[in-house]
């Protein structure tokens, strides 16, 4: 067996513990998957593993590779199966046993409770808090919120400060001057725990090394001793006789009002008397030797010393000045916060909405609360062994908090297994990019440390392993990447890491073409000339056109790619386009592509709004929601929707009288008109879905947007669908809130890359993570302007506002200076994730300005001279390539897949039958008949009774868990479990009558045995009745080996005092449950009671009344 199966099979031994360093394409997907095959070969419960991944995509590839082995396992004889697991690693002990116990382990992952746990740690956090809702202070039903929810919800409790608290968003204002507001917001939210407590005034003054009594009229106290005024004057004169410079600085001086300074003042000495950012003398010196020009200065004679001690107490001051700022601005940004975050929670709370931050940090609160943690450990101690987690290097400081809670047991106490409790850490510090999502490449190597140290103690340890085999690139390509980080230090990259081609006879090519220089910025054109596209000569377009020509020439020519199997033609499927952002070039590519003809699966993230087909539908919408519209209802009339033509629209709009619509109706077009009559007719019966698929399907919109966009416009079509019906989950299915909803945000839609077929992939370096082709292109390695946001910066453990540039104190340029140089490392880590998606042909390209050697074309050009690239003439000039091995002659065009395919059928094309629907299921409390006695809603009203009721039954289900602890913690959870079940906007519950009469039912000592342990709550019921099917809920069922026992709660104030004169829709409801329990548990005896929580009285009903009141039922159900 080769080396890097060795090592694969080292690191998937389910029995250690491993921390797994895995560079790109060493295949640590697999052996991920074979660890967790082979733990269950061991016999570990499927419930037991838990895998943590960073993207859904992620788990969902894991767990369909997992499902495909246990599935082929179960298939395979006995000699096929042996070797299979001999390849995986498991070679000992193939007896008949164990062969039989694989093929049953399909069965077994797929029948586990819950399924397999495999899953992001964001998915966890929410099943966690899901399992202990009450003890993480969450409602049950909580929804997670997604980005449009989260603005929304920014912008409403913005508007509400602003109400509550005018002063402190006038205070933030004051000193705003970006573009996005929200963007702030966010930060601020993102960062919440940072400003748990927010800085005070003084607080802030003392992070900036201020006293608290600093500020500006002490510190223009310190600068302008008082004779300042004097000074000036006596220099104007003197100025004004010297050269140019002095006389423009003279009339700056004159402009001072120094007989009562201010700030400005201050500033605008320090624009003449100090020197800038970069001076010899040092950051921003007093000019004490160059001020003013040499002539002048002779001329000053004894002023020239008032003059240079005034130099220098500006100097000195200007520290101050910034730091006064900065403090005072951050000042404000912690007052804006201190009550932005308690508002923001409360909003969050009232509506049961938790964004994907807030996952992560209640789950650890969860585990740390003292009061919950060991309850909930305990729980979750007996149900995972191991736990294996994905991409560490992506993992923020608060997701390792949850992991680091989560195994901490694993080696405390009774709970250090060491025989069966393994951690399994993946990752690639090289492949760290993710920084704006919270990942820090720092605790990537602490917690490798922590984790060692844990596991040292009780005497396991932690086995530290490499994977330097790629079985996707090429030596070619690896090489280049080699050289291309060799010198980087402090990044993740660089050092010892070498990366080893697996199929090193495998030919591959690294390209670097030559750049297209940057073009100078046309003239203004016409007024009516679009401002924000480039011209056809612009470099960003000549370098798209290039792409694209070379993609269209490769394919045309059968110019094969190298395989593992063998070299094939190439297709567009082939071909992997990566960006740092989509930019004017991203989008310059695709256009270019499509004039070439070529298969392209457009962007990788779908703006909603900018897909002609949604826009197309958009306008249909729009005049069907306001007929009068005229330019929505031609804009709809010239989409491939209707086909009309430029001259069809003129004939019908030139000359009308009246609206559009109005035209439309008395013309020819039948079938338009038809059409647009039925869709209007329906405006305001249907929802917004309904009405787009109406136009989709039944009018066959969906086929004529095809038939002219092509098959890319597909997704913008189900993404639009998609948008209204998640319009209508939360708002009032109407169709002009829809548009109005649609308008108010730009609706960004991730595509599936994997799903592109045989098409062109063009997307950003982060979108690809993960993914692979045989040709890789990077145009965009130009020099980049750093758009880094420094808005708010941590300076040391304070959350820091910043100033504009030049403007911020030392301390504080320190910390952006730092944030840049993280941002510069994930940089180039960035540069390693993109070429190292290339399997074997790797092309660099550029457009613009390069030569600074820090961009990426620079970095991947030395490279590859460092690895042997000789000079290549291409067909636009002259670059450099790397080979390794012969490539493979030219051959045929690949066939076309799609050349083939059958025609769709007929019911592919029309809409289906309007199915069957069953009949309802009956309820017990469906069956009619009178619910209460006279005078029940005497002093509530049936709403607020229901509500009590649920209220109550709500306390009953959930306090017996907690029978034995203290009496204060149990009125405490009673309180949490009414505040956490409140809807929104309804009444305040009556706490301590809720809580006096339900303790009262739970403390009655006549009815413990309800509550006893193995009782159970909430049970649901489903039987035949009345030749329907009944679903029903039994609030209390007691089972013993001959009887049955079925309590239900009813809180009504008006209490029967027999089972006779119990209300004639309570006796059908218990009557139906009883024949329910009959048919379930048909050999034991039946009965059903009900628990008047008023009185906390159980009352046993006969049979023989709740058989007389089932038969007035089903005479009535008839």
């Amino acid at each position: 067996m080769n080396e890097a199966s060795l090592r694969q099979i080292q690191a998937a031994d389910p029995t250690a513990s491993t921390w797994l360093s895995a560079n790109a394409g060493s295949g640590k997907t697999r052996v991920l998957t074979d660890r967790v095959a082979r733990l269950l070969l061991n016999g570990t419960s499927p419930q037991r593993v838990l895998c943590l991944t960073y993207t859904k995509a992620a788990a969902s590839e894991m767990q369909n590779r997992l499902f495909a082995r246990l599935g082929e396992w179960a298939m395979l004889g006995d000699a096929a199966l042996s070797a299979a697991l001999r390849d995986i690693g498991h070679d000992s002990d193939l007896t008949g046993d164990t062969l039989a116990s694989a093929r049953r382990l399909f069965a077994r992952a797929i029948e586990t409770p819950g399924g397999l746990k495999i899953q992001t740690i964001h998915s966890f956090c929410a099943s966690l808090l899901r399992r202990f809702p009450l003890e993480a202070g969450v409602t049950p039903q909580f929804t997670e919120m997604d980005d449009r929810t989260a603005k929304r919800l920014r912008a409403d409790v913005l508007e509400g400060l602003t109400l509550s608290h005018g002063d402190v968003v006038e205070g933030l204002l004051r000193h705003f001057t970006g573009d996005s507001l929200d963007e702030l917001m966010q930060g601020i939210a993102k960062h919440r725990d940072v400003f748990a407590p927010p800085l005070d005034r003084n607080a802030a003054m003392a992070r900036f090394g201020l006293d608290p009594d600093a500020s500006a009229v002490t510190l223009l106290a310190q600068v302008f001793l008082g004779g300042e005024h004097t000074l000036i004057a006596q220099l104007l004169p003197i100025f004004r006789a010297g050269t140019t410079t002095d006389v423009k600085a003279a009339d700056k001086l004159a402009k001072l009002s120094l007989t009562s300074p201010e700030l400005a003042d201050l500033t605008a000495l320090e624009g003449l008397l100090l020197f800038g950012a970069t001076a010899k003398a040092g950051p921003f010196a007093a000019k004490l030797d160059s001020f003013p020009t040499n002539a002048t200065r002779a001329a000053l004679g004894d002023l020239m010393h008032p003059l240079q001690e005034l130099m220098r107490r500006v100097e000195c001051a200007r520290p101050v000045r910034l730091s006064l700022a900065a403090a005072a601005k951050t000042a404000a940004l912690h007052r804006f916060a201190g009550v932005f975050l308690p508002a923001l929670e409360a909003r969050k709370t009232q509506r049961g909405w938790l964004d994907f931050d807030d996952l992560i940090l209640r789950a650890r609160d969860l585990l740390t609360d003292p009061s919950v943690a060991q309850w909930v450990l305990f729980k979750l101690d007996g149900g995972v062994d191991h736990i294996l987690v994905d991409e560490a290097q992506d993992t923020s400081p608060q997701q390792w908090r949850v992991i680091e809670l989560l195994t901490q047991e694993f080696t405390v106490g009774d709970s250090a297994r060491s025989d069966d409790r393994t951690i399994f850490v993946v990752g690639d510090k090289k492949q760290s990019i993710y920084s704006f999502q919270g990942a820090d490449l720092g605790m990537f190597e602490t917690m490798r440390t922590d984790f060692a140290a844990r596991l040292d103690a009780v005497g396991v340890g932690l086995n530290r392993t490499e994977l330097l085999h790629s079985f996707r690139s090429s030596d070619a390509v690896l090489r280049v990447v080699d050289h291309c980080f060799a010198d980087h230090r402090g990044t993740g990259l660089g050092g010892d890491v070498k990366h080893i081609a697996f199929q090193h006879a495998l030919p591959g090519r690294v390209d670097i073409w030559p750049v297209v220089g940057k073009t100078a910025d046309p003239e203004d054109g016409a007024w009516f000339n679009p401002v924000d596209l480039v011209g056809d000569e612009h470099h960003t377009s000549q370098l798209a056109r290039r792409i694209a020509e070379h993609i269209r020439r490769l394919i045309d020519t059968g110019t094969c790619v190298p395989q593992k199997d063998g070299p094939r033609a190439v297709h567009e499927g082939d071909f992997l386009i990566l960006l740092r952002r989509r930019s004017q070039l991203f989008h310059e590519i695709i256009r270019a592509c499509k004039v070439e003809g070529l298969e392209i699966a457009g962007a990788d993230v779908l703006r909603l709004g900018g897909e002609m087909a949604v826009r197309d539908l958009t306008a249909l919408l729009s005049f069907l929601a306001t007929p009068e519209d005229d330019l929505s209802l031609a804009a709809a009339l010239r989409s491939p929707l209707f086909g009309w033509s430029e001259d069809d629209l003129f004939r019908l709009a030139h000359g009308r009288k009246g609206f559009l619509w109005e035209a439309l109706r008395d013309c020819g077009q039948t079938a338009t008109r038809e059409i647009l009559s039925d869709l209007l007719n329906q405006t305001d019966f249907l929802r917004p879905y309904d009405l787009i698929e109406r136009m989709l399907t039944r009018h066959d919109g969906r086929r004529l947007l095809l038939a002219r966009l092509g098959a890319e416009a597909e997704d913008g079509i189900d993404a639009f669908l998609t948008q209204a019906l998640e319009f209508e989950r939360g708002n009032v299915p109407s169709l002009t809130g829809f548009l109005t909803w649609l308008e108010t945000e730009e609706v960004k839609v991730k595509r599936q890359a994997d799903t592109a077929g045989r098409r062109i992939r063009v997307m950003t370096v982060h979108g690809a993570k993960g993914l692979e082709a045989p040709i890789v292109i990077l145009p965009d390695t130009a020099k980049q302007r750093d758009r880094g946001s420094d808005d708010l910066v941590l300076m040391e453990d304070t959350m820091c506002w910043t100033m504009r540039s030049g403007e911020n104190p030392a301390p504080l340029e320190a910390a952006i200076a730092a944030a840049k140089a993280i941002r510069d490392a994930e940089d180039a880590r960035l540069l390693y994730v993109a070429m190292t998606r290339a399997e074997t042909w790797l092309i660099v390209a550029a457009s613009g300005d390069v030569g600074d050697g820090k961009c990426w074309y620079d970095q991947a050009e030395t490279a590859a001279r460092a690895a042997g690239a000789g000079v290549h003439q291409f067909r636009f000039g002259a670059g450099l390539r790397h080979a390794h091995e012969t490539w493979p002659n030219t051959g045929t065009r690949a066939p076309d897949e799609a050349a083939d395919a059958p025609p769709l059928p007929d019911w592919a094309r029309t809409a289906a039958p309007t199915p069957v629907r069953p009949a309802a299921p009956l309820t017990p409390s469906g069956l009619g008949g009178a619910k209460a006695l006279a005078g029940e809603y005497a002093t509530l009203d049936s709403d607020d009774a229901m509500r009590r009721g649920h209220q109550l039954h709500m306390l009953l289900e959930h306090l017996p868990h907690w029978a034995d602890a203290p009496a204060d913690v149990k009125l405490q959870r009673g309180h949490d479990l009414l505040r956490a079940g409140q809807e929104d906007g309804g009444a305040t519950p009556d706490v301590p009558s809720l809580l006096a009469e339900s303790a009262a039912v739970l403390e009655a000592p006549e009815l413990a045995f309800l509550f006893a342990p193995g009782t159970l709550a909430e049970v649901e019921l489903c039987a035949d009745l009345m030749g329907q099917r009944l679903n029903g809920t039994v609030d209390r069922l007691i089972v013993s080996d001959e009887r049955v026992l079925a309590v239900d709660y009813k809180s009504n104030a008006v209490i029967p005092g027999s089972p006779a004169a119990v209300p004639n829709g309570l006796l059908r409801q218990m009557a139906a449950y009883e024949a329910a329990l009959r048919q379930i548990y048909p050999d034991r005896q039946v009965e059903v009671a009900l628990l008047w929580t008023r009185a906390a009285r159980l009352m046993r009903l006969p049979s023989a009344l709740l058989s007389s009141a089932l038969t007035r039922a089903s005479l009535d159900h008839g």
